[in-house]
């Protein structure tokens, strides 16, 4: 690469990072900057805050911008776009607060010498910057000014212009030793090249010093016998003449039963077919490392990572390989890896269901609307019940993607499992066939687990389901529960189960199995090998996030023609059994004032139409800025608050704490189509109502909160 181009590509990738850092610290600067406002000029705080809210809100859009494009020009353009930006806010305020007699003119310095002391522009784009800033202070001031302090207009003027001649001064000298440095660096890094290109020249000859040292039958034997890897020696045939301590023992062999034979004999799977390609290429001078797997005296598999290069010994042409056993390797990698890929699918799928909750609510909501309050005929109402009806089918589905996510809201408490078995056993012998039997073997003593008995019960179900659904000619479903000390854990379990007590949970069948090839993916959700119409792919899915929910693991075990094992292990809470009653309902109209936010206007807009047909008044907000803003004008005369959780600008859990900062004791509502975890844990809500919801489940929130005591007020 040319010296000249390699420097265009280092400044220009400067100018892209310290542009975008220049555009997001200008916003929060600017922003901060109105401190000084409230006391220099209190007066005019609120105006000049919102002008410096509305530039640091573009200056953040310009900073997307700026990520987002790779020319050249059109970055100079985004810098002096914001530059007029800035300018211009800072001329606004200037006019407004004196004029050419404003101490203000110091923030157009602050502007130029934030820009030129952070991007490293060129002196022309740098001269342009200058020019803008100096233009846009000076001519609103001709123009639109009465100048009434010659002196002040003069001294301002001449200071502006004596920082800004500075400020290019310095930019010149700053942005040609930067041009120097990136020289320098670029005979550098053409230095360093020569040096690994020695170095690798210098690591080939000691490679040839070490292979005639390799003669020495002491140093021989010292680096072979005791090698913490296997090491086996073959002739250009692929025939073993000699083999290592380690080796044998990977095997299994004993050491004369494997020199003299052809190492293509251990070879399993695909090795047998690449093994002659394999050795062509190492005869012919490559070094090569790469993964096999081999048979062992026993007839098991062993994978190995092996490395091979040719050597001459003696004038004769030989292979030395290298093999390290990975076989538990593997196994964790394959881990990792499935459990990586349902983390990203399962963030995925609870970011789909949680958008999804908020189209779910409104259908419902509507629905309802409709029930109640039109006057629809018979077949327009069933038409509407209808509707309902396949809404509600979408939010099991939404249910069970956001188990899968574990972000479905679950009440958790402890409980025996044998107890969730034998309800779900009794629901589930109604559907069986005569042709499959069932055999439950339930361990007696069984301590307690913490747990949520509608989601367990919901893993049992699809679990058995599953085993009838694999066994259509007949068979026996086997149901046993045990108690396992886990006192180091096994490689098939993740790294996040803890050695202790757990609660053994075993469904299996004699059913048709699951082939090797798919055994990996049954997890996935909308994976299913089922006929179209009979299945969504998402029973298992839902299965795997339940359980790792609740601090536990699955395996699974399945042999074609042989059957399937589903293996669950849960800790032991050993806590003792308590009742959980259901919340009392109200259903009582009113007619105080409720601020409602939500950034989904559908939502939104149901939430009203339903507390308005019940007397109250509603105040929407389909933003949280626009709601603390609302809050706070009007927080004497709000009795209640329901707001989402997530949404954009500002997120449900900042916007409530913003309210209390206003008014500590207000009641506050949470709907969502997340867990209510969080907003528990941290005592910030007053209630929470999961998304879909029905119309009575929010009006009984509602008065139970407005019941506890309020001093009710006109909203106007």
């Amino acid at each position: 690469m040319d010296k000249h181009i390699y420097i265009d590509q280092e400044l220009n990738k400067l100018t892209k990072y310290w542009g975008s850092f220049a555009l997001i610290l200008g916003a929060v600067f600017f922003v901060l900057l109105s401190i000084l406002d409230y006391f220099v000029i209190p007066q005019q705080f609120l105006n000049f805050l919102f002008y410096r809210c509305v530039c640091a809100f573009l200056m953040i859009v310009l900073y997307f911008l700026y990520k987002k494009i790779s020319s050249n020009y059109y970055q100079n353009a985004v810098i002096i776009f914001a530059t007029i930006l800035t300018s211009s806010t800072v001329e606004l305020i200037i006019l407004s607060s004196g004029g050419h007699q404003s101490t203000y003119y110091a923030g157009m310095i602050i502007t130029t010498v934030f820009l030129l002391g952070i991007i490293p522009l060129p002196f022309k784009m740098s001269l342009i910057i200058v020019s803008i800033a100096f233009s846009i202070y000076l001519f609103p001031i001709l123009i639109l000014g009465n100048i009434t302090n010659t002196n002040a207009f003069i001294n301002n003027n001449a200071f502006l212009a004596a920082t800004f001649l500075i400020a290019l001064i310095w930019r010149y000298l700053s942005q040609k030793g930067l041009i120097n440095e990136l020289g320098l660096q670029y005979e550098l890094d053409k230095d360093k090249r020569k040096l690994e290109t020695y170095s690798t020249q210098l690591e080939e000859l000691v490679e040839e010093r070490t292979k005639e040292l390799s003669i020495s039958e002491k140093w021989y034997r010292s680096i072979f016998d005791n090698a913490t890897d296997g090491v086996i020696v073959l002739d250009k045939n692929g025939v073993i003449v000699n083999i290592n301590q380690k080796a044998f023992e990977i095997h299994g062999f004993e050491r004369n039963a494997l020199v003299g034979i052809n190492v293509e004999l251990l070879e399993a799977g695909t090795g047998k077919e690449n093994h002659e390609e394999i050795m062509s290429r190492i005869l012919n001078g490559e070094t090569l490392i790469y993964e096999t797997e081999h048979y062992r005296k026993d007839g098991s598999k062993v994978f190995l990572e092996i490395s091979s290069k040719a050597i001459e010994i003696g004038g004769e042409l030989y292979i030395q390989s290298f093999y390290r056993d990975i076989t538990d390797k593997k196994r964790i990698q394959e881990q990792l890896m499935q459990s990586q890929k349902m983390e990203s699918v399962g963030s995925l799928a609870g970011g789909i269901a949680h958008n999804f909750n908020n189209i779910l609510t409104a259908i419902l909501g509507y629905s309802e609307l409709l029930l109640e309050f039109s006057a629809l005929d018979e077949t327009s109402k069933q038409r509407v019940k209808n509707i309902e009806s396949s809404a509600r089918k979408a939010g099991v589905m939404v249910s069970k993607l956001l188990s899968f996510a574990r972000r479905e809201a679950h009440e958790v408490f402890p409980l025996n499992l044998n107890d969730v078995i034998n309800d779900s056993v009794k629901l589930f012998e109604g559907v069986l066939n005569k042709r499959i039997g069932l055999k439950v073997d339930l361990y007696n003593a069984l301590p307690t687990i913490e747990g949520d008995p509608n989601q367990l019960e919901q893993v049992i179900m699809n679990l058995m389901v599953n085993a009838r659904d694999a066994m259509p000619d007949g068979g026996l479903i086997t149901v046993r529960t045990d108690v396992r000390e886990i006192e180091k854990v096994p490689n098939d379990m993740p790294s996040g189960i803890t050695p202790g007590r757990y609660i053994e949970f075993t469904i299996s069948d004699t059913g048709c199995g699951i082939p090797k090839g798919i055994l990996n993916r049954i997890f996935d959700p909308f994976f299913t090998t089922k006929e179209k119409g009979k299945g969504t792919g998402l029973g298992l899915a839902s299965v795997y996030g339940i359980i790792k929910d609740h601090r536990g693991y699955i395996t699974v075990q399945s042999e074609e023609g042989k059957g399937t094992s589903f293996t669950i292990y849960v800790p032991v809470a050993g806590k003792v059994m308590q009742r959980v009653t259901a919340p009392q309902q109200f259903v009582v109209e009113g007619n105080e004032n409720i601020l409602v936010v939500d950034d989904d206007r559908d939502v939104l807009n149901f939430i009203r139409e339903i507390l308005e047909t019940h007397g109250y008044t509603v105040i929407p907000a389909n933003n949280s800025l626009t709601a603390v803003d609302t809050f706070r004008n009007l927080s004497g005369r709000i009795h209640l608050v329901i707001t989402d959780i997530v949404m954009p600008l500002m997120e449900g859990d900042e916007l409530i704490r913003n309210l209390r900062e206003i008014k500590h004791d207000i009641k506050i509502i949470v709907v969502s189509g997340y867990s209510n975890e969080t907003v528990q844990r941290e005592k910030r809500a007053d209630a929470f109502i999961k998304k879909p919801f029905e119309s009575i489940a929010l009006l009984s929130a509602v008065r139970q909160l407005l019941d506890a005591g309020f001093r009710k007020s006109p909203l106007y």
